[in-house]
């Protein structure tokens, strides 16, 4: 591969690289209540919250529902009764049942079972933030009496995961993971995995997503997971293992097919050997086409284009990146990638436009006027040519390339 192919592929890697981190670490691969995609393997299907921006997996179901032996009787003599309440519940008209838990509740504030109806209902609602708040009413009086109920505390630790309060929802996930004689739940070793990566534990993250792959091999959700954290340490082989599984297990987690893209086309372009770079850029091409499957817009596109590009299918990468490029959300990256392969194509006109308007939107890469000024000089647009090799020189002081070019053209 040429130092100049490595480079165009190295400017929007870089770019599609840190955005990927960053959305992990931001908090944007949340529960299902944020952004999530459409996942035919998910545990529960919520397809009520899909949307064409997310940027993680869906984070399953609570199969939220209060246990058998509620008192259904009454918990004092102040119109404590949720039998009514509870038998609504058991008919899953959960809004008709939180109120009436509610209108019990205000009637007598110490009926746990009351407050403990209305969260539950509250989940069922994907009301999680009121869930939050009457299961941890429930969970308190329960503690005062000395009768802590585990379905509420475990309730109210995913009321706390969907809300992204994680530093709550940790001890108690990290309690309901390490009940003595009890298996631990997959979804909950999940959400303890995605609570502790959310806080900054990476390490122990690490331990409880492999737990949860450990009690389900195919918990795609906790795959991704650990090739993330793969992918942020630099463990290209790891990475691309765990994202393998993901993808193989749930075909519609597009961050998983968008992650494994760019670790391909990063051990690609580390690769010392070539036939191993060059297996690696097709397989960041096969990545690349099931995640446009998964999810197509101006970035997944991009991400192909810049697959085939490393791969020397420069006519299809074109085709490709123009799509990205008639998105109205493209960006400076996906031009340059068009000029490039324009350029490396030998159509100079539709080269040069493609990289004008790189240089429009991301007017301080010096990349763009190092391609865009060999662009213009080829095609004896020499004056053209020395102002872009003049501005990649401002923004590139010490680059021999632009110092060799403008010093070419001014004689």
């Amino acid at each position: 591969m040429t130092g100049n192919l490595k480079r165009a592929i190295a400017v929007s890697l870089l770019i599609f690289s840190s955005v990927v981190v960053a959305v992990a670490q931001s908090g944007s691969v949340r529960p299902r209540r944020v952004n999530p995609p459409q996942s035919s393997s998910a545990q529960t299907s919520d397809a009520g919250n899909s949307s064409s921006g997310d940027a993680g997996p869906r984070i399953g179901s609570t199969n939220s529902r209060p246990s058998s032996n509620i008192n259904t009787s009454g918990s004092s003599n102040s119109g404590g009764d949720t039998s009514r309440a509870f038998s609504l519940f058991q008919q899953k008209q959960y809004a008709q049942a939180a109120r009436e838990a509610k209108r019990v509740a205000a009637n007598d504030p110490n009926n746990a079972e009351a407050w403990k109806i209305a969260g539950f209902s509250e989940m069922n609602l994907k009301q999680y933030a009121e869930a939050s708040i009457d299961l941890r009413r429930a969970l308190e009086l329960q503690r005062k009496d000395g009768k802590e109920d585990t379905n509420t505390a475990d309730a109210l630790a995913q009321a706390l995961v969907f809300t992204e309060k994680f530093e709550e929802a940790l001890p108690l996930l990290v309690a309901a993971t390490t009940r003595k004689g009890a298996q631990p739940d997959a979804a909950m070793l999940y959400y303890r995995g995605l609570s502790e990566y959310q806080t900054n534990k990476k390490a122990d993250a690490e331990r409880s997503f492999s737990a949860a792959v450990k009690a389900n091999p195919k918990d795609a959700r906790a795959l991704y997971y650990l090739g993330q954290i793969a992918f942020e340490r630099n463990d290209m082989d790891a990475a691309i293992a765990a994202l393998n599984r993901a993808t193989l297990n749930d075909a519609q987690i597009a961050s998983a097919w968008q992650l494994l893209t760019i670790a391909y086309l990063r051990r690609a372009g580390a690769a010392t050997v070539k036939a191993r770079g060059d297996a690696d850029y097709l397989n960041a091409v096969r990545a690349g086409e099931s995640l446009v499957r998964a999810r197509s817009d101006a970035a997944t596109n991009t991400l192909l284009g810049q697959a085939l590009i490393g791969a020397g299918q420069l006519p299809r990468a074109a085709t490709v990146l123009e799509r990205a490029a008639a998105d109205k959300d493209a960006k400076g990256p996906t031009f340059y990638l068009l000029g490039f392969a324009y350029s490396r194509a030998k159509n100079y006109p539709k080269a040069i436009a493609a990289l004008e308007r790189a240089a429009q939107l991301a007017p301080d890469d010096a990349n763009i006027y190092r391609e865009l000024g060999y662009a213009y000089e080829i095609s004896k647009q020499y004056p053209k040519a020395l102002e872009a090799y003049q501005k990649g020189a401002q923004l590139a002081p010490d680059d021999e390339y632009f110092k060799e070019s403008v010093a070419r053209l001014k004689q």
